[in-house]
């Protein structure tokens, strides 16, 4: 495993071919600019699971505790363990379910904190907490129309009575999930807040009163603070993104990944010549092209083969034929003197343009949560400082030294 704290020289070799350049800056923008939107009292959880959407948990997570969040959240184990082997000690949320002893032991020996679906979880939680000897806090999720994880809303002050009749078992919070909250229409989003408020209704009637609510993710956070309840959990707005168009205006948030690589060779080609597999593109007239050290198993899907554009010199360049697994081919044609070892910039800023994730989402019908994700740990992640100079490699603390 590499850490670049132990070999300085790695850093020129990690910028040779293509690498992912993570600004923690941002991140640290991003969370004030987010904990400002909050009342007090209001807890902010930083969701880093998936590697920090790809862009190093660790190191993510340890800006977001030190610039005002006061939780995480990842979906698995081995996400939440890997904090803690970091000595990250703040408290950590498992999103995703947990089924088994084996996993419930997991959870208690890394101080993880779990999500509670249905009662047949809760009963393997509390038998195997009661042959430990020791007690656990516990989160209650309720289905308020995702139709994801969660008990049925309509059973919260059944399913609440339930664990907390149960030993060794301490309800930590209890929330839900929105599913249409990045959607200008408001409809769904106001049926499950209303559901919402009905479960919290029932519990109250119960005299049950969980210490934390939490419903609100990225977009119902910039949506309205009715929704913030105890804490919201944030993903997308952490890593400088808007969930949605229409909430763009919402807060200034900094994009924290830029993905660059450099040019391996340039070519003249003359017209009516294919380029790239199956000959998607024939050069309708002479000119010079560009090969780059980046392709599909870097995380540049195939699917933008003849589509997207690049930055070179702060200009817009068309990537040309097919997007091979390690390397693309561009047209530039209109740059002169350009020299291998030039650097590419793929998404990011470049002099007075940028292209970002949402650009390259919005080409492929989907989402720039996948465009984030999509980045292989091939692609060494570097931390850079706002003036775009390497800082250092995240290297082990950032994704964990799979680069």
């Amino acid at each position: 495993m590499l850490s670049w704290e132990h070999t300085p020289s790695l850093i020129p070799m990690m910028r040779e071919r293509a690498w992912v350049e993570i600004d923690l800056a941002a991140v640290a923008h991003n969370v004030q600019q987010l904990r400002r939107s909050l009342a007090a009292g209001t807890d902010l959880m930083a969701v880093v699971k998936a590697d920090a959407y790809g862009h190093g948990a660790v190191t993510v997570a340890r800006t977001a505790l030190q610039h005002g969040a006061t939780w995480l959240g990842v979906a698995t184990i081995p996400e939440g363990i890997e904090l803690r082997e970091a000595n990250i000690d703040a408290p950590i949320l498992l999103l995703g379910a947990a089924n088994t002893p084996e996993q419930v032991r997991a959870i208690a020996h890394w101080d993880l904190q779990p999500t509670l679906c249905n009662p047949k979880q809760a009963l393997v939680f509390a038998e195997t907490m009661s042959h430990m000897g020791r007690s656990l806090p516990v989160h209650l999720k309720l289905d308020t129309g995702m139709s994801r994880l969660g008990m049925p809303w309509q059973e919260a002050a059944a399913f609440a009575q339930l664990v907390q009749g149960l030993p060794n078992l301490q309800i930590a919070s209890v929330y839900s999930h929105l599913a249409t909250a990045d959607e200008p229409d408001q409809t769904v989003m106001q049926l499950q807040h209303h559901r919402f408020e009905a479960a919290i209704a029932q519990l109250c009637s119960a005299g049950i009163a969980p210490p934390r609510l939490h419903l609100a993710n990225s977009a119902a956070t910039l949506v309205d603070p009715a929704l913030h309840y105890n804490m919201v959990r944030t993903g997308l707005a952490t890593y400088g993104l808007h969930p949605a168009p229409h909430l763009s205006d919402r807060l200034n948030l900094q994009a924290v990944m830029q993905v660059r690589a450099r040019i391996t060779q340039v070519k003249s080609l003359q017209s009516g010549t294919g380029v790239s597999y199956g000959y998607k593109f024939i050069a309708p007239k002479d000119m010079q092209i560009a090969v780059v050290g980046i392709g599909y198993a870097d995380g540049v899907p195939r699917l933008l083969s003849n589509r997207m554009t690049v930055l070179i010199r702060g200009q817009r360049i068309p990537q040309i034929g097919s997007i091979t697994m390690d390397q693309l081919m561009l047209d530039v044609s209109t740059i002169p003197n350009l020299q291998e070892g030039e650097v590419v910039t793929l998404l990011g800023q470049d002099r007075g343009d940028r292209i970002t994730a949402d650009d390259w989402a919005n080409l492929l019908g989907t989402i720039s949560w996948e465009i984030l994700c999509g980045f292989k740990h091939r692609l060494p992640r570097l931390t850079i400082n706002q003036s775009q100079e390497v800082a250092h490699g995240v290297g082990k603390e950032g994704s964990g030294g799979r680069s």
